[in-house]
């Protein structure tokens, strides 16, 4: 509804409600508020009477969502509503392409096609000494500028006026350069009068503004025989107004003058500095299409001492109107084509902005300089505004002609914020405040220049030029101010040099920005790198106490009963994983190998150990546990000899590190939390962590146990190391599954390394769910604390997120886990261990531990007691080790949970402890000296 037609402008005769009646009726059936009173339609009314008081009332208290709303409604345009015949499945308009407040990418109007019918050329191109740059090349015509007419003075003779016209006006119309154009008239209308000499004067200034406007020429005193070349480019000034050219120019009227000496309008002062006499003159205006005047043609002395007629005037305006048209195109085309220059001036100046943005100096410095050598001032300067206060600025820095010459004579650069020049506050301190440009012609005149700043009498202000630089993503915020002071030659600063550089410090802005951005990054990489160096050091063990367990005595794989299938951590204490461990590495022959020194090995072991957090489920004990599986599948199949000796060093890295500082929660969990992890990786959140902690871990001093690999085994145990660690994501598992089972059906081509990855990514969920394969008893103590893992998880997004947990995690669904298990179990586990059962008939003993585990849960599920409960002891394996452990694991990837307030301990505590290894108890402790063992540890052979 427009604002001038509110209720105010009703008729008496419609009554008390008629203000209401005429809103209804303008609002119609698109009215956004059906409860649209006549109250608010009278306050409305109000509002439109008191614009000033709205205007105050919106000042004082409207919002920023408010403004936001009102430039949004205001960006979108008006709805095109389709005619009533359209087809009704043919929207009825189109939304606008904007966002409000600037928040999403702005839609361009312009495509590049619209370009491939003017032919652009390159935009960067290559000057002599090999320099990029925008600056297009410069083109040299082959055309003639001294030959223009086709046709004598004679030959024109010959035909009649029309004809004459005909010809003139064709040896103009072709032509686009203003000065070469404005020769050929002035050479044109000295053929059609038989003047001896011609003058042609264009308007310059603000248009439509008498004070401002003025004439320049610069060909002046033209002859029928001069060329281009020939005629002087001093320019001639004439005010507007003044003299018979400046009365032409202001009335629009031609001029006809006998006798210039007898007319008070002619300036004699020309005749008497150029020694030419001037008899007669005719002076008639240039218009173009509008009628606006655009300059002023002046032919003196007709031929053979006569006067110009009327018929001279005649064809002299006549001819001149053609002129007028081909000006006008000719400066449309000049304008474009300074256009076209400005732009590549200012890529440049970007360029030269962005080459190097090592600091916020050398930007600024950079800045200056091409700023003065742009805007051709004395000084300048840069002001950037304090973040607390808009009118006070922070770091002020300045430069001026005379630093640039004593720079390139290689005198030393001088610092920029010694604060040699005035700051001029009130300039400056207003533009900053108000973002107002302001440009001063006399600074003496203005209040708000402090004239002390002059009192040394070293320096003069004479103009001067202070300009916004505003931030980049919010245009209303000024980030610094242009001081530029003092324009050569006694100039003032122009619209001109406004407009260039109101449009440079729209990249000053990006650039500073940039530069303060980079500096805060390099800070902030500098403080986490002091506080990586700081978290290393407590994540790193310490030096004794890998000594200490270095010197102890390994217990055989068979005391440790790591071969087993059916391996069980629960009777190890933390210090007999550890060895068990150190046990692993030193039977597949990874230490000897790999030149791994020993010392660095245990305090390796111990470092992984103390970066798992406590945990309830996913912790040492876990990662261990999979590791030792990853042991018993390698030895029992044989597979060492087809993985090679670098891929089993990477897969028991693998397992030891796969779940490195987990935080006990899943991937997704991450997500919805949007905490630091999810930022940092898109895609497998927690595994892309466990790897880089890994990495951390390898490659810290003290704990380098790869430091004596080759350049290529080093890259490649890094590459299936982070293959091996992300195939533990389900969700990775469950993109490459078909093509695994594919490849296990036809049989693994170990020469390929597609099938290689596959296969040890089937490995590695294998080892990872691999807790569900053992016996009974066991499978339900780790599915109790991994249910109550969930449980935890489930109970923060409720009350943190405010979120339902899925049922796997939901306390209140806990009656469906048994269902849920055996649903996992046929998803998932089957298909992994029946495919390792395919590859090795000694891996029959996983699969045949998941189906009966299967079979318990499925009791469970229909409330009928598991036959795992009837068993004093569960299946033997090929070993006739018993051995459990397993997690109700979800399909979800990563499914870990923080211990939190009532929470269960961990199982790695004390108290879950049953028994000790003797082998472990009753060691003698060596000595505190430290020494390193590149070989087997005391009392073992190479072959354990």
């Amino acid at each position: 509804m427009a604002g001038g037609t509110g209720a105010s402008s009703t008729s008496p005769e419609l009554g008390e409600d008629s203000s209401c009646i005429l809103l209804e009726e303008e609002l119609g059936d698109h009215n956004l508020d059906q409860d649209y009173s006549c109250e608010y339609a009278d306050i409305e009314a109000f509002l439109d009477e008191h614009p000033d008081f709205f205007q105050s009332y919106l000042i004082r208290k409207a919002t920023r969502s408010m403004i936001d709303a009102w430039l949004v409604s205001y960006a979108i345009p008006q709805v095109s509503y389709l005619p009533e015949d359209t087809d009704v499945s043919t929207p009825r308009f189109i939304p606008s392409s904007k966002s409000g407040s600037g928040g999403a990418t702005p839609v361009r109007k312009v495509s590049a096609h619209e370009f491939e019918k003017g032919g652009l050329t390159k935009p960067l191109v290559t000057t002599i000494d090999g320099t990029p740059t925008f600056l297009s090349l410069p083109t040299h015509s082959s055309e003639l500028t001294g030959q223009i007419r086709k046709k004598s003075r004679t030959d024109m003779s010959t035909l009649d006026e029309t004809e004459l016209i005909l010809e003139l006006v064709k040896d103009i119309c072709n032509d686009l350069d203003v000065r070469s154009l404005c020769h050929k008239i002035l050479q044109n209308v000295g053929i059609l009068t038989y003047a001896d000499r011609c003058s042609l004067f264009l308007v310059a200034g603000e248009p439509g503004s008498s004070q401002s406007q003025y004439l320049v020429s610069n060909l002046f005193d033209v002859s029928s025989n001069s060329t281009v070349e020939e005629v002087s480019k001093n320019e001639i000034k004439i005010p507007w107004g003044t003299g018979i050219v400046g009365y032409v120019a202001k009335t629009g009227e031609s001029c006809n003058v006998t006798d210039c000496y007898k007319d008070s309008r002619f300036n004699q002062e020309i005749d008497d500095i150029t020694g030419y006499k001037t008899t007669s003159m005719m002076c008639s205006p240039i218009k173009d299409s509008n009628g606006d005047v655009i300059g002023v043609a002046q032919v003196i002395n007709k031929a053979n001492e006569g006067y110009f007629t009327n018929n001279d005037e005649r064809l002299f305006e006549r001819y001149l109107q053609f002129c007028g048209i081909g000006l006008r195109n000719a400066q449309i085309y000049e304008r474009s084509q300074l256009e076209v220059k400005r732009n590549q001036v200012l890529l440049d100046l970007a360029g030269v902005i962005f080459q190097e943005q090592s600091t916020l100096e050398t930007t600024i410095h950079r800045i200056l300089t091409h700023m003065l050598c742009l805007i051709q001032c004395e000084r300048a300067q840069v002001l950037l505004v304090h973040e607390g206060s808009q009118s006070t600025f922070s770091q002020i820095y300045e430069l001026s002609q005379e630093d640039i010459e004593q720079e390139s004579k290689g005198d030393p650069k001088k610092s920029m914020q010694e604060s040699r020049f005035p700051v001029n506050a009130g300039i400056t301190g207003y533009v900053a405040a108000t973002g107002e440009t302001v440009n001063i012609t006399d600074p003496y005149a203005d209040a708000r220049f402090d004239k002390s700043v002059d009192a040394s009498g070293d320096f003069k202000h004479s103009t001067i030029l202070a300009m916004p630089i505003r931030h980049t993503g919010s245009p209303g915020k000024v980030q610094g101010v242009f001081q530029l002071v003092n324009k050569f030659n006694n100039l003032p600063f122009t619209s001109n040099d406004e407009n260039f550089v109101e449009a440079f410090a729209i990249f000053c802005g990006m650039g500073i920005n940039n530069v303060k951005m980079y500096e805060t990054a390099v800070v902030a990489m500098a403080k986490q790198q002091v506080t990586l160096e700081v978290l290393s050091y407590h994540a790193i063990s310490p030096l004794e106490e890998a000594v200490k367990l270095s010197r102890q005595r390994i217990p055989s794989t068979s005391a440790l009963n790591l071969h087993s299938f059916t391996f069980d951590d629960f009777s190890l204490q933390d210090s007999d994983t550890l060895k068990a461990g150190l046990r692993m590495f030193i039977d597949l022959d990874l230490i000897n190998r790999f030149n791994i020194d020993y010392v660095t090995l245990a305090r390796w072991l111990i470092s992984v150990r103390k970066n798992y957090r406590d945990v309830t489920y996913h912790n040492w004990r876990h990662a261990f546990n999979v590791c030792q599986l990853m042991f018993a599948i390698i030895t029992n199949t044989t597979w060492w000899k087809k993985l090679g000796e670098t891929e089993c060093l990477a897969l028991v890295l693998a397992c030891l590190c796969h779940d490195l500082d987990h935080r006990g929660t899943n991937n997704s969990y991450q997500i919805k939390s949007s905490n630091s992890l999810a930022r940092l990786y898109s895609t497998s959140t927690m595994e892309h962590h466990h790897f880089d902690q890994c990495l951390m871990l390898l490659n810290t001093k003290g704990t380098q146990i790869l430091a004596n690999l080759s350049q290529d085994e080093f890259k490649s145990v890094i590459n299936i190391l982070e293959d091996s660690i992300l195939a533990t994501d389900l969700a990775l598992y469950f993109k490459r599954r078909n093509d695994t089972f594919s490849m296990i059906k036809r049989g693994v081509n170990w020469k390929n390394e597609n099938d290689r990855s596959l296969f040890r990514g089937l490995m590695m969920t294998a080892c990872d769910v691999g807790a569900i394969t053992k016996p009974w008893p066991i499978q339900q103590k780790i599915a109790e604390l991994v249910t109550r893992e969930f449980f935890h998880q489930g109970d923060l997004e409720r009350e943190e997120l405010h979120l339902r947990p899925i049922p796997m995690m939901d306390r209140e669904k806990a009656e469906q886990l048994p269902k849920m298990q055996v649903n996992f179990i046929d998803e998932i586990c089957l298909p992994v261990y029946d495919s390792l059962a395919t590859a090795s008939q000694y891996l029959k003993p996983l699969l045949s531990g998941c189906e009966d585990n299967r079979e318990n849960w499925n009791a469970l599920a229909e409330s009928r007691p598991p036959p795992g409960n009837n068993q004093s002891q569960p299946r033997p394996t090929e070993n006739n080790q018993t051995q459990p452990r397993t997690t109700i694991v979800t399909n979800q990837s990563e499914s870990k949970t923080v211990t939190k307030n009532n929470q269960p301990e961990p199982r790695n505590s004390a108290d879950n402890q049953s028994e000790s290894r003797s082998e472990s108890g009753n060691q003698s402790e060596s000595s505190d000296k430290v020494q390193s063992h590149k070989s087997a540890p005391p009392g073992e052979s190479n072959a354990g």
